[in-house]
C-alpha cells in the first residue's frame, strides 16, 4: 500500500494586525466587580463575627458584653414609656457548694428558695419557689473548704427589688440555683 504524501506547504497570507477596542476597559470593569464582591463578603463576615462575639477580646470582654446586653434588655425604651430597671450586684449564699463550683461568670441561673425547718430536716411537703429567673452570674468568689456547711457565695446581677427579695429569702430559706 502506497503511503500518501503530505500536502504541499502553503503560505500564510499577509494581513494587517487586529486591533480590538475596549478590551482593557472590560478587564478593568471585571476586576472592579470582583473587588466589590470580595469587599462585600468581608463586610458580611465581619458583621457576623461581631454579632456572634467570636474573635473579640477574652472572657472579660464577653462578660462585659453579656452584662451590657442584660442591662439593655432590662432597661426598656425611654420613648415608649417603659420604666428602666436599675440593676445591682447582690451577694447570695447558695446552700449547695458543689453547685456553686459549676458556675462561671456570664452564666444565667434561676434562684430557688426552699423553706426549711430548723427542728425537722425532713419535711413531708416541699415549699419551694423561684425568686429570680434568668439572672446573670457576675462572679463566683473562691469557695473555702471550711465554709462548705454554710454554703457558698455568688454575686448576681439583678434588679434592685429582686435583690431585696433575695436578701429576705436568704434569712428564712435555703437558696439553690439551677442553670438556664
Amino acid at each position: 500500500m502506497p503511503v500518501a504524501a503530505a500536502p504541499a506547504p502553503c503560505g500564510v497570507p499577509a494581513f494587517d494586525p487586529l486591533r480590538v477596542r475596549g478590551g482593557g476597559h472590560r478587564l478593568r470593569r471585571a476586576l472592579l466587580r470582583r473587588r466589590r464582591a470580595v469587599a462585600a463578603g468581608l463586610a458580611v463576615t465581619a458583621a457576623a463575627l461581631a454579632a456572634s462575639g467570636a474573635g473579640g477580646p477574652g472572657a472579660a470582654g464577653a462578660e462585659e458584653r453579656t452584662e451590657a446586653a442584660s442591662r439593655a434588655a432590662a432597661g426598656g425604651d425611654a420613648q415608649s414609656g417603659v420604666r428602666k430597671v436599675e440593676l445591682v450586684t447582690a451577694p447570695v449564699r447558695i446552700a449547695d457548694v458543689a453547685t456553686v463550683r459549676l458556675l462561671r461568670p456570664g452564666d444565667r441561673v434561676d434562684v430557688i428558695a426552699a423553706a426549711h425547718s430548723p427542728v425537722s430536716p425532713v419535711r413531708e411537703e416541699a415549699d419551694a419557689r423561684v425568686i429570680a429567673a434568668g439572672v446573670l452570674v457576675k462572679s463566683v468568689p473562691r469557695v473555702l473548704e471550711s465554709a462548705a456547711d454554710g454554703g457558698a457565695l455568688v454575686l448576681l446581677t439583678v434588679a434592685r427589688d429582686v435583690a431585696a427579695e433575695l436578701a429576705g429569702a436568704s434569712t428564712t430559706s435555703r437558696l439553690a440555683v439551677t442553670l438556664c
